[in-house]
């Protein structure tokens, strides 16, 4: 695994000089967030430039597809484009917390279409939770290494940058877990996009993609055992929600798949939010009603999708699956069955009982199998996720190739 100490110190040095340039000329230049217009790539984009440190930048040859990277939040895809500084900025920003510049203690939900977390969350192989406390809203608290603790930048070029970190964690059971983690992300060429979404891509249609290859290793001196706890690699992207958006996951229609499929994380989803039909679902998620779904491997297939019919946009995320793999359980509770877990999860985010809200914002999230690690050994897990935007029949068209829906049939 690479290692910060490892790219030559006047190349690192000469790469965060150009960035600090980046940001002084960006704050006084006349294209700063003051003239941008909210909602596109380049308010976007200036404001994480202004209020974060190591923000890098992955663009093709003529800028218009363009995705912004954070360092200090962990080599998170903050947000991208397909269409340039006017485009529509894809990714949720928190601009009143990531503004303030204040950390808060439990969960910074600054924002991001990509960020790197691990599982589980609860029961009792948690990394959420400490030895003894109850699965309480009060005693969760998000691990810093994935939250607050800034990454290393290895690399960095205009089509792929590297982070890395070493760090120790420990979970509910007091389990020390030593390891090495490496987060690659890589934009993606037309070509690329069309490879992996195994499909063309019309002419009239805009599109960015990349891809993250996320990485653990043991880095310590005891194998890690399913009897001990297991982590896992979790990436969540968070995406800003309109009243017309629907999230699309397709799953494999066998006997009792609705049985695998969660829909009570937080309360059941009201029917008319939630659609199952024999192979696909549909969640509504404009932001305005707090619920969560689940797939589990079992059923799921390796997509997961979001279409804005306010802004003909269609987000797919392509992750990984491991049929016969073994997957963390989060459930807030001792577990009776703690690798029986999702593989594909969706959030729509809405006001909490005392009548806050952390956004809105809705969430597309997917876990990689959990792995006993021996000394040296890793955990690698990549997905995919892509914007296309345009012409509404030619997406109807891709949507139907690559998720089996008609739009036409969501949209009424």
């Amino acid at each position: 695994m690479n290692h910060p100490n490892r790219l030559a110190l006047p190349s690192l040095l000469l790469l965060l000089s150009l960035s600090a340039c980046n940001n002084e000329e960006k704050k006084d230049s006349p294209n700063s967030t003051q003239a941008a217009i909210k909602g596109t790539y380049q308010y976007d984009a200036d404001f994480v430039r202004q209020h974060s440190r190591d923000a890098i930048e992955l663009s093709n040859a003529d800028s218009s597809e363009r995705v912004l990277l954070s360092g200090e939040y962990q080599g998170r895809v903050m947000t991208s484009t397909a269409r340039g500084d006017s485009g529509i900025s894809f990714g949720w920003i928190n601009y009143d917390l990531l503004g303030s510049g204040q950390k808060k203690k439990q969960f910074n939900a600054i924002g991001g279409e990509e960020r790197f977390w691990m599982g589980p969350e609860g029961g009792q192989y948690s990394i959420y939770f400490k030895a003894k406390d109850s699965f309480t809203i009060g005693n969760w608290q998000v691990p810093p290494l994935v939250d607050t603790i800034s990454y290393d930048i290895v690399s960095a070029s205009a089509g792929k940058a590297v982070f890395s970190k070493k760090a120790s964690i420990v979970n509910y059971s007091g389990t020390v877990f030593d390891l090495d983690i490496e987060r690659s992300i890589s934009l993606l060429t037309r070509s690329d996009l069309q490879h992996e979404l195994k499909a063309s891509i019309p002419d009239g249609i805009h599109a960015v993609g990349y891809s993250t290859e996320n990485v653990l290793m043991n880095a310590g001196n005891t194998d890690w055992k399913k009897e001990n706890g297991l982590l896992s690699i979790w990436l969540l992207g968070m995406f800003t929600p309109t009243p017309k958006t629907v999230v699309i996951i397709p799953f494999r229609p066998i006997p009792n798949a609705r049985s695998y499929i969660t829909d009570n994380y937080f309360g059941p989803v009201p029917a008319e939010r939630l659609q199952v039909a024999d192979s696909v679902l549909y969640f509504t998620c404009d932001g305005k009603y707090r619920s969560k779904i689940g797939l589990s491997p079992r059923v799921a297939k390796p997509i997961a999708a979001g279409f804005d019919f306010a802004n003909n946009v269609l987000t797919i995320v392509i992750p990984q699956i491991v049929e016969d793999g073994i997957y963390v359980n989060s459930k807030w509770e001792l577990q009776k069955e703690p690798y029986k877990g999702d593989m594909i999860n969706s959030y729509n985010d809405g006001p909490l009982a005392d009548g806050g809200q952390l956004g809105p914002f809705f969430e597309i999230e997917s876990s990689s199998p959990a792995k006993e690690l021996k000394k040296g050994e890793k955990l690698q897990y990549r997905q995919v996720t892509c914007h296309l935007q345009g012409d509404y029949e030619s997406l109807r068209s891709i949507a139907q190739q690559l998720l089996g829906v008609d739009l036409d049939k969501i949209k009424r």
